[in-house]
């Protein structure tokens, strides 16, 4: 059996990439029709905070959180969140909803005067914080996913969370290698 990492990094006409593992999200709905996907939104995110490599990410985007797992999961056990993809600290690629899908990783945001991110990006989640590195093979993949994003999309910007909602949202944070990245 083939491992997803070994597919290549094409993304279909249903915006689902076969490198990618699969794992759906409900938490999406459509796009406006026509709506071109110009950007890409790198967020960072650990659940619990500064911890990795477990089920706390994949808990929230699939909304089954377990609020008295964490004590910090009884405050958002809630949220109705989602992102495109995640890039764990190893270089797992998960997707959780098609590119041709609005995920909802954004929230109240603007970009260029344009409000409402969610409907003309894609949310790339790194499995990080704002107070630490990331790893190499996050780099790796992340710049493997954009090459594939601009093959596929009229993709004019690439921006951090903190550009689309400064003031409230601080990520991917100052550790973040922008210089890392093919933008």
């Amino acid at each position: 059996m083939t491992k997803p990492n070994n597919q290549p990094y094409n993304i279909n006409n249903k915006g689902v990439m076969a490198a990618a593992k699969q794992i759906a999200s409900p938490n999406f709905d459509n796009r406006e029709k026509d709506c071109a996907i110009d950007m890409v939104v790198i967020h960072n995110i650990s659940l619990p905070p500064s911890e990795y490599g477990g089920n706390g990410i994949i808990a929230l985007f699939t909304n089954e959180l377990d609020p008295n797992e964490h004590p910090y999961y009884a405050q958002i056990y809630t949220a109705k969140v989602s992102s495109h993809f995640l890039i764990r600290r190893d270089g797992e690629l998960i997707q959780f909803v098609p590119c041709n899908k609005r995920a909802w990783h954004a929230g109240v945001s603007n970009w260029q005067d344009r409000e409402r991110c969610n409907d003309f990006s894609v949310g790339i989640e790194l499995e990080g914080s704002d107070f630490e590195l990331f790893e190499s093979a996050q780099y790796k993949i992340l710049n493997k996913l954009l090459i594939s994003l601009k093959e596929t999309y009229p993709i004019q910007h690439v921006v951090g969370h903190s550009d689309i909602a400064p003031g409230r949202k601080t990520d991917p944070g100052p550790f973040f290698d922008w210089s890392a990245i093919n933008q």
